[in-house]
């Protein structure tokens, strides 16, 4: 079963090699922190030295697959160029592979790549690429929901794409899916995933205004919401409307009463 009571296909629903192959939403599961990887550098690190100031986006892809991930990184990038949120700024990004095969040389390649892609300055600080051991992928992979399989006849892994917004804390607040991501859900998922510390009035009306689904991965719109802002909105505008009359009746001269001699004489 997937968080929040989304149901997961059954298995014997699925075609031939992609039986252990999908996503199950733990929404508000914390992911390990101190599940230990290798950076794009070399260097040891904790996942939890990336959590505590703000949020992040993960994603789990591996690095030499020639289909799916490559699409997925892409389209990530796009989306984080629609935005006026700055990787290393507002939010940052965990990219790690799943495959234990792969090297930090491997993820410096393509971190270079993205990066560049990006074109902000400051990203190459805020957007890290990871490589790890079995066990800590295993635990990661676990952790987040995230299932594929490896197939020894193609030399691939069989696997779904998403990705998932974490709080600073590092806990799952949201997943999005496929290969192309919004840039306004994914503004209002790190808007939320920041508890308010990053955004405007602007993304707080939205939130107002949609909410996330699980079952779809994305925001819809609260046609009440929508309607009692609209009311609100309303009131509003008539009550400045007549106190801008009101103010304007009195602000307008008074023509002196007639004298009764001069009506009579009239």
């Amino acid at each position: 079963m997937m968080g929040k009571g989304i149901m997961s296909p059954p298995a014997n629903m699925r075609p031939p090699r992609l039986e252990n192959v999908g996503i199950e939403q733990h929404l508000e599961a914390q992911v390990p922190p101190d599940l230990g990887f290798r950076d794009e550098t070399g260097q040891a690190v904790k996942l939890g030295s990336y959590f505590g100031k703000k949020p992040l986006i993960l994603n789990l892809v591996y690095y030499n697959c020639t289909m799916l991930c490559g699409e997925a990184l892409a389209g990530l990038t796009s989306a984080m160029r629609l935005l006026k949120f700055d990787v290393g700024s507002e939010f940052e990004v965990v990219t790690v592979s799943f495959d234990p095969r792969e090297t930090p040389e491997v993820a410096a390649e393509k971190k270079k790549d993205y990066v560049k892609r990006y074109g902000r300055l400051g990203a190459e600080k805020g957007w890290h690429f990871l490589t790890g051991s079995a066990e800590s992928i295993n635990a990661l992979t676990k952790a987040v929901g995230f299932q594929y399989q490896y197939d020894a006849k193609s030399n691939q892994f069989a696997h779904a794409t998403a990705i998932m917004v974490l709080t600073p804390g590092g806990r799952i607040s949201r997943y999005f899916y496929g290969v192309e991501f919004p840039p306004k859900d994914l503004r209002m998922g790190l808007v939320e995933a920041s508890q308010g510390k990053i955004g405007n009035a602007v993304d707080q009306v939205l939130l107002y205004c949609y909410h996330y689904d699980p079952a779809t991965g994305k925001y819809g719109a609260v046609i009440t919401n929508i309607l009692r802002l609209a009311a609100a909105a309303t009131i509003l505008i008539l009550g400045g409307f007549l106190l801008i009359m009101f103010r304007l009746e009195r602000s307008l001269p008074r023509r002196a009463p007639v004298p009764a001699s001069r009506r009579a004489t009239t």
